[in-house]
């Protein structure tokens, strides 16, 4: 399985791949099913630092370091938001603007479940801009500058336009129609150890591109 991950670049200090969906992007409670992380560490054959994560049905491009050093640079980077994050997303309805802005805090309810409070929540911020709609969908390209756990599924759906295929926020008899959730992220673009601005870009996935001909 290692050798079908597709790499979308690396060098000494880094490697991104193309994540498939439903692959864990670290190793969760049984140790015994591989992750992304675990199949890679066996792949290079040698310990690789987490940088960040999506979460396990989300595709696209993730980043891991290939030593302390660069984990540290890499992590100061999205800890400071200099690291810049697009995604693709398919949301349920049309958005009518062509650009704009959500401003809600997110916090954690229990379960794993991310919602909205004014009160308690963390600031957190996502652009989105209307790439095409669709008959009943709407495809869009979002940045958020926040990383909020399920951000953006929280977001979207906290607005009224759940992303398809999302079992967690939405119509749970809706949702489970589709063959997965349409959110990929889809580009990075921050600076590597050796102080060069690098843009790395995901192409969508065998899945996504045949649920989004289902829709049109």
């Amino acid at each position: 399985m290692a050798d079908q991950i597709e790499i979308l670049f690396e060098d000494k200090n880094v490697v991104a791949v193309n994540k498939q969906e439903g692959l864990a992007s670290i190793t969760e409670n049984d140790t015994t099913i591989d992750s992304l992380h675990s199949l890679l560490e066996k792949k290079y054959e040698q310990k690789l630092f987490i940088v960040h994560r999506l979460d396990k049905e989300v595709s696209g491009v993730i980043l891991f370091a290939k030593n302390s050093d660069a984990h540290k640079y890499l992590n100061d980077q999205f800890a400071e938001r200099k690291v810049i994050k697009y995604y693709t997303a398919v949301v349920h309805g049309t958005i009518k603007e062509n650009d704009g802005m959500i401003k809600k805090p997110i916090r954690e309810f229990g379960s794993g479940r991310m919602g909205i409070d004014d009160r308690k929540g963390k600031a957190s911020e996502t652009k989105f801009h209307v790439v095409q709609r669709l008959r009943d969908y709407t495809l869009l390209e979002l940045n958020p500058s926040t990383g909020r756990r399920h951000q953006l599924r929280v977001h979207l759906y906290s607005i009224g336009f759940p992303i398809v295929g999302d079992l967690r926020y939405g119509e749970k008899t809706i949702q489970e129609k589709y063959l997965r959730i349409m959110l990929h992220a889809k580009r990075l673009e921050f600076q590597l150890p050796d102080k060069k601005d690098i843009s790395i870009e995901a192409p969508l996935t065998e899945s996504f591109l045949e649920t989004l001909k289902q829709m049109s």
